[in-house]
C-alpha cells in the first residue's frame, strides 16, 4: 500500500482539530468529574413537549422526510413566536427554515453568503464553530474583541464585557461582507444594548453589510437585561439573518432543530446551501417544538428564575474559590479569570481541575485568534442539578485552601 504524500485534510480546515467541547466532555467521563464544559443541560425540558414528540412518532408524524423548509406547523410556530415577541413579521412558508440545530444554520448561512476573499467580522471570544464555518466559506475571519468593562482600579466593574464600537468600525473594510453577532454572547454572557445594535446596524446599513446574529440564547437573560434583534432596527430586516434554536430555550439539545428566519431572498440563499447539508432532520421533534414555541409566558419567566439563582449559586462558589467573577447577563455561562489562583494558562488550569478538584471547564482561549488574549479565561456552565452545582463548588473550594 502506498503511503499519502499529502496531509488528507482540506487545507481550510487544516488549523481545526478535535472541539474542546469533545476533550473536556471525554476529560469529565474518564475522570468522573463533574462537567460544568460543555453546555447541556442534566435535566430534560417540559414534559408536554417530550409527550408531543412521543405523540408525533406514533402517530406516525415525521418518520419519513419531513419537507425540506421544515413542516408547515413548526415554521408557523417561529413565525408566531418573532411577531408576538419582537414584532418580526415572516412569511412562514418563504421566509422560514428549520435546520438541524443552530449549528447548521450558522453553516449554511456563512456557506450560502459568504465566497473566497469575503471577510467576516465575529464577536471574539466566538464559539467555535464560527471561525471553522468562515474557513469553509473561504472567507477570512475579522475578530473584535469583547473586553471585561473596567472599573476605577482596573478590575470588573460590572462584569459586563464590552464592544468597542470604533475597534469594530476600523475592522470593517472594501472586503467585508457580512457581520457575524452573536448575543446574548457565548461565552461572555453578554446581552448587547440598543445603543450597540443601533450602532452596528447603522454601519451595516452604510456599509452594506449582510448580518448573520445567533441569537439561541434569546430567552436566557437576566437582572433587567433585554435581548433585542438586531432585525428589529431601522434598515435590518432586509440584510439580516436571524437564528434560533430550540436546544437552550427548552433543555432539548439532543433533538437538534434551530431555525432560520429572513428576506425571502436571504432564506432561499440559506436553504441551497442547507439542502446539501443533512437535507431534513429532526422529523417528530419538529412537532413537538411547534408546540413548546406556544408555552405560556410563565415558562420563560419559571426558567430565567431558575438559572439565575443557579447563576448566582456558581458565581459565589467560584468566587470563594478564589477565582474573579464577571457576572454574565444571559447565556448559561459564567466566564471567570484564573489571575488570582495565581495561574497563568486557562489550558493548562483545565487540563489540571479534574484532578485536582473533580471538576471540568473550559478554557477561554480557544474562543480567540490570538490565545494570548484569553489565556487566563475559564468557562463554566450552570445549567445543571442544583445539587449537582453545590457538590461542584464544594469542590472548588479546595483551589481556596
Amino acid at each position: 500500500m502506498t503511503a499519502m504524500t499529502s496531509a488528507p485534510l482540506n487545507r481550510r480546515l487544516a488549523e481545526f482539530g478535535t472541539t474542546i467541547f469533545a476533550e473536556m466532555s471525554a476529560l469529565a467521563a474518564r475522570t468522573g468529574a463533574i462537567n460544568l464544559g460543555q453546555g447541556f443541560p442534566d435535566t430534560d425540558g417540559p414534559e408536554e413537549v417530550r409527550e408531543a414528540a412521543v405523540r408525533a412518532l406514533r402517530e406516525g408524524r415525521g418518520n419519513q422526510y419531513p419537507p425540506g423548509p421544515g413542516i408547515p406547523e413548526l415554521r408557523t410556530a417561529i413565525a408566531d413566536h418573532q411577531r408576538a415577541r419582537y414584532g418580526l413579521e415572516y412569511d412562514p412558508d418563504t421566509e422560514v427554515l428549520v435546520t438541524a440545530g443552530a449549528t447548521e444554520a450558522i453553516a449554511a448561512s456563512l456557506l450560502a453568503l459568504v465566497g473566497p476573499g469575503d471577510e467576516v467580522i465575529a464577536l471574539e471570544p466566538y464559539y467555535d464553530s464560527y471561525a471553522a464555518c468562515v474557513a469553509m466559506a473561504g472567507g477570512t475571519r475579522v475578530p473584535v474583541t469583547l473586553r471585561p468593562h473596567e472599573g476605577p482600579r482596573g478590575g470588573a466593574a460590572d462584569g459586563r464585557f464590552v464592544l468597542d464600537l470604533d475597534e469594530l468600525r476600523a475592522a470593517v473594510t472594501p472586503r467585508t461582507r457580512l457581520i457575524l453577532l452573536n448575543t446574548p454572547h457565548n461565552p461572555t454572557g453578554t446581552v448587547l444594548t440598543r445603543a450597540e445594535l443601533t450602532a452596528v446596524a447603522e454601519l451595516a446599513v452604510e456599509r452594506d453589510l449582510l448580518v448573520v446574529t445567533d441569537e439561541v440564547y434569546e430567552h436566557l437573560v437576566f437582572d433587567g437585561a433585554a435581548h433585542l434583534p438586531i432585525a428589529t432596527l431601522p434598515g435590518m430586516r432586509e440584510r439580516t439573518v436571524t437564528i434560533g434554536s430550540a436546544g437552550k430555550t427548552y433543555s432539548f439539545t439532543g433533538w437538534k432543530v434551530g431555525w432560520a428566519t429572513g428576506t425571502r431572498e436571504l432564506v432561499t440563499a440559506v436553504r441551497t446551501a442547507k439542502q446539501y447539508l443533512t437535507y431534513v432532520g429532526s422529523g417528530p421533534f419538529q412537532y413537538a417544538i411547534a408546540e413548546a414555541l406556544r408555552l405560556p409566558d410563565t415558562y420563560y419567566d419559571n426558567l430565567r428564575a431558575d438559572l439565575r439563582r443557579k447563576r448566582d449559586l456558581l458565581g459565589d462558589g467560584l468566587r470563594a474559590a478564589g477565582f474573579e467573577v464577571y457576572q454574565p447577563q444571559g447565556t448559561y455561562f459564567i466566564t471567570t479569570d484564573i489571575t488570582p489562583l495565581g495561574e497563568k494558562d486557562a489550558h493548562a488550569f483545565c487540563r489540571a481541575l479534574p484532578e485536582r478538584c473533580g471538576v471540568v471547564a473550559i478554557p477561554n482561549s480557544v474562543f480567540y485568534d490570538d490565545p494570548d488574549t484569553g489565556r487566563t479565561q475559564v468557562r463554566f456552565a450552570f445549567c445543571k442539578k442544583t445539587d449537582v452545582l453545590q457538590e461542584a463548588t464544594a469542590r472548588l473550594r479546595r483551589l481556596a485552601s
